[in-house]
């Protein structure tokens, strides 16, 4: 059959696949057969790919294992199928056709030989939904997408909106385990969400089992996806085959069959769904849901990370990336007010960069920002686990909660000692250390007062880096 003058008036993107069904039942690898003129810029007509001719393997221009599913399917059962996801940016209708040559009608009696089926699909896209479209739906499907929009936006708590989604997600895969792991590429950080919320635990051990960091197991998972929005394997073949660090850490915890789909925002990656020891007889079920749901948790995800970014500027220093003078006024704020518990012990510090306008006047303001950045370096190294600000310009103060005097003691010392121990940061320094019913302001005023008194010993020790002094000379 003439395959190819065959779709060539067939509106939308076309293509016509085969085939073997073998004695055994299982299936050989998709043929390509024909391809429409609309067709042929997105499959055959790229670079780097082989000429086509009928009967080349579908898998030297693609490989979509959900697709591929559709289209044994489709031949294997005789049945139209219909597909209406969103996936790559754009609403895509899908339409799986069964065709039967005239010739192959007398092998369907013939069960010991290979018998050759055809599948025609039809791809129309748009980048705007079809409220029809998404209607058409089952029942089972339609409530699913219910429940898990409900759920969604149940809550204004994220963690909590998105572990009751999770728990519904993991009720339409039927899986032992599902997971929402989401990816921020602006700070290249993961977090892993499951029914009962938030866990760094659970993130860090599933990196660790592939020898990977958090952010490039999602790296490595959207590689695996292989241009495919989603993977859904009864078996865990392709996994092996495409990442065997991967496999082997599947294999070792009892996983033996994976839903891996990927959940993207204006086509830029936010999220992967999880979920693993899914019913593998709810296959189409699961991916019709997954399609329509994906997109509107991709939508929550993406609002999460904006607000997330937001908020971390206004508290945090875009030079330094310490927290900035902002949030160091509501802290102050929320303990006054009472807004937060005072601590019940409070070291303060407060440590000024001696030379700052040395550097910026004589080496220029990108010299005196690189500076900054290594006295930032510096405070990090000694007080990390404490709130570290800038509090503007050459100064920075550290909250220490809960501290010991002993401690507060020994990390000033630390601190002095890596300051003399570099050739450009120098620290003027004032510390207090409250308890009891104290007034923070207070504290502030007296750390500020005794840094002050360090830093003018300094300078009387170093008078040729008083560029004050020498302005008023």
């Amino acid at each position: 059959m003439d395959f190819q003058s065959w779709i060539s008036n067939i509106e939308g993107l076309a293509g016509v696949y085969a085939f073997d069904i073998l004695p055994d039942g299982s299936f050989s690898e998709i043929k390509l057969m024909a391809v429409n003129k609309q067709n042929e810029g997105l499959i055959i007509r790229r670079q780097g790919v082989p000429e086509f001719y009928p009967g080349i393997p579908y898998r030297v221009y693609w490989s979509d294992v959900n697709f591929e599913d559709y289209v044994y399917r489709c031949g294997s059962t005789d049945q139209p199928l219909y597909s209406y996801v969103n996936a790559h940016g754009f609403w895509l209708k899908g339409f799986y056709i069964p065709i039967t040559e005239p010739e192959t009608v007398s092998a369907l009696q013939d069960k010991t030989k290979p018998r050759t089926v055809y599948c025609l699909y039809v791809l129309t896209y748009s980048s705007q939904v079809d409220s029809d479209a998404m209607s058409k739906r089952s029942a089972k499907v339609s409530e699913a997408i219910m429940s898990i929009t409900v759920k969604l936006h149940e809550t204004q708590d994220y963690y909590q909106a998105m572990a009751d989604t999770v728990g519904e997600i993991r009720k339409v895969c039927g899986s032992d385990l599902c997971s929402l792991y989401t990816v921020n590429h602006s700070n290249q950080k993961c977090e892993f969400i499951n029914e009962n919320g938030k866990s760094v635990e659970i993130m860090n051990w599933l990196a660790k089992s592939v020898g990977r960091s958090p952010y490039e197991t999602a790296m490595c998972w959207e590689k695996d996806l292989a241009n495919s929005d989603s993977l859904m394997l009864a078996d865990l073949d392709l996994v092996k085959e495409r990442d065997p660090a991967w496999y082997n850490s599947l294999v070792l915890y009892g996983v033996d069959s994976i839903v891996l789909y990927a959940v993207r925002f204006n086509q830029v990656l936010v999220g992967f769904i999880w979920a693993a020891n899914f019913d593998t007889t709810k296959m189409l079920q699961i991916k019709e849901t997954l399609e329509m749901t994906s997109f509107l948790i991709a939508v929550v995800i993406a609002n999460h990370q904006l607000v997330s970014r937001l908020e971390e500027r206004s508290t945090v220093d875009g030079l330094t990336q310490v927290l900035n003078r902002n949030a160091m006024n509501e802290r102050v704020d929320r303990i006054v007010s009472g807004e937060t518990k005072k601590p019940s012990v409070m070291g303060v510090m407060f440590a000024d960069l001696n030379g700052l306008k040395n550097v910026n006047d004589d080496e220029g303001h990108d010299a005196g920002d690189r500076l900054l950045c290594r006295s930032a370096a510096l405070l990090r190294i000694v007080f990390d686990d404490y709130e570290i600000y800038r509090a503007g310009g050459d100064e920075f103060v550290v909250f220490c909660p809960g501290i010991t005097e002993e401690k507060m003691a020994e990390r000033e010392a630390q601190l002095r000692t890596l300051s003399d121990n570099t050739d450009d940061v120098s620290f003027a320094i004032g510390t207090t250390y409250c308890t009891g019913d104290y007034d923070i302001h207070l504290a502030m005023r007296s750390a500020d007062e005794k840094m002050y008194k360090d830093k003018k010993a300094y300078y009387i020790k170093h008078p040729e880096k008083d560029r004050r002094n020498q302005q008023r000379q």
